[in-house]
């Protein structure tokens, strides 16, 4: 799962109208690049949780959005995959039809419940906070196919756990995202899926031990969201979501630094007040901030046969205070899995760095013969537009190719398999293998999810003996 939110975010100009509300006094005796370089890691820092905010106001909060859910701790069960018609996350995922649910923990811990589900068919409960740390997985590689009731509490919370309770899961902060992904095999398979996601329980922990409820936490007056309103209110989202995510250890020397421009201090100061000078120092550190997770994102992705792969995304411990790692984890895909769920070779140029791009050329992607991605689950090459990094639209309605398909494919005579990229039809012999391509840049999303961790395997990110096949220019 994977806002245009990065795009806009990391496109801020330098203007003076970017934070209109930040510290505690007009006089914050600062010098300029003081401010500068605390406005630069408050950036990074900030990033993902801000873009998490919007994604959550957008699902949970706001009605009107046009992307709604449901209200906090209600699931939506989604009876369909992704299409080019869902744009709150960048880069989604049509291979699963996705199950979503965003806890509030203020008042009580939250039991999920799970069927059982078929040992074939692969599914996946992630559990991701606020901080966009990945807490815990449920689901067919990290705690099997049986049914089961787990329990998610928030940040300080001290109890028993309750008999029948499996696991108990901690969330850092008092807000946390549960995306559940349930493989489809087929468009006729989608019943089954449907039966699946109605196994999918969601219960306060009183109603699960049948006790009266404790009293309703506080009605929270949620700021309003917009991929405009985040151009000047960057760090005013930034200061509302961390009254809901308590500090970690690794966190105390960032939030000092926030709190000298009263970020995270539950102060206000009057933007205007400030000299042109300051304002300015504010302005340009975001734009180092910008700068620097570009710079990140291409000195520290690896590189195989032109696909580009990451491991960006983790726990609080993964993390362990390294705001730039998770900064670039929020831009190449929010809410991407751990490599151990799910692996992501990225792909935007050819192997000798010419950009791929559907309006110049026609391309192929060949897997020799038994050579297919290594995953105990299935694999996926789903296509998007390079400038977007939204599904495409096209006239067959298809989004990727994964290894569900693989019976409708044809192989070559020596039963390796080549995929045609491009955004015409390479004909009616052909259509079969067809992924269509936008009519300008490309971008390429490979998904081998659970990945074999024995020979051959992409893991160790990088490391691993399994790399994925060159992407060829045809025309």
């Amino acid at each position: 799962m994977k806002t245009t939110l990065p795009k806009v975010l990391l496109s801020t100009m330098l203007v003076l109208a970017l934070l209109p509300l930040l510290t505690a006094h007009a006089d914050i005796g600062l010098t300029s690049s003081e401010i500068e370089a605390i406005a630069e890691e408050g950036f990074i820092y900030g990033l993902p949780i801000v873009m998490n905010y919007g994604v959550m106001n957008e699902y949970v909060v706001n009605r009107d959005s046009g992307q709604f859910k449901a209200p906090f701790n209600h699931i939506k069960n989604e009876a369909r995959v992704f299409t080019y018609k869902d744009t709150a996350i960048i880069t989604p995922n049509s291979d699963t039809p996705y199950s979503l649910l965003w806890l509030d923990l203020r008042a009580e811990p939250i039991v999920l419940s799970v069927p059982a589900v078929e040992k074939g068919r692969y599914y996946s409960v992630m559990l991701e906070d606020g901080n966009t740390f990945i807490y815990g997985y449920i689901g067919s590689r990290a705690t099997g196919s049986e049914a089961g009731d787990y329990m998610v509490v928030g940040p300080g919370w001290k109890g028993e756990t309750p008999k029948g309770i499996k696991k108990v899961f901690h969330s850092t902060t008092q807000f946390s995202l549960v995306a559940y992904r349930t493989q489809l095999f087929n468009p006729q398979d989608m019943p089954n899926v449907v039966k699946v996601q109605s196994g999918y329980g969601v219960k306060p922990l009183s109603a699960f031990l049948g006790q009266p409820a404790p009293g309703r936490a506080p009605k929270i007056d949620f700021p309003k969201f917009s991929k405009e309103m985040v151009k000047t209110k960057f760090f005013d989202y930034l200061d509302f979501s961390l009254q809901f995510a308590p500090a970690g250890p690794e966190e105390k020397e960032i939030r000092a630094k926030l709190a000298k421009i009263g970020v995270g201090s539950g102060k206000t100061f009057n933007f205007d007040a400030l000299s042109l000078e300051q304002k300015k120092a504010m302005a340009a550190g975001m734009e180092d901030g910008k700068a620097k997770i570009a710079e990140y994102l291409k000195t520290q992705l690896i590189r195989l046969n032109g696909w580009e792969l990451s491991n960006f995304f983790g726990d609080r411990a993964f993390f362990n205070g390294d705001w730039l790692k998770r900064a670039a984890g929020a831009q190449a895909g929010i809410y991407g899995n751990e490599s151990i769920e799910a692996a992501y070779p990225l792909a935007t140029r050819l192997a000798d760095g010419s950009p791929l791009d559907g309006s110049k050329s026609n391309y192929t992607l060949t897997f020799p013969a038994n050579e297919f991605p290594p995953v105990n689950a299935f694999w996926s090459v789903t296509m998007y537009d390079g400038q977007t990094q939204f599904l495409i639209k096209n006239k067959i309605n298809r989004y990727l190719i994964n290894s569900p398909m693989l019976p409708d494919l044809k192989k070559n005579a020596d039963g390796s398999l080549t995929l045609y990229i491009q955004k015409d039809s390479p004909g009616a012999e052909k259509e079969s293998n067809w992924l269509p391509a936008p009519d300008g840049p490309i971008y390429l999303a490979m998904r081998l999810y659970w990945p074999r961790v024995e020979s051959p395997t992409i893991l160790p990110i990088g490391k691993g003996d399994w790399k994925p096949p060159v992407i060829v220019q045809s025309k």
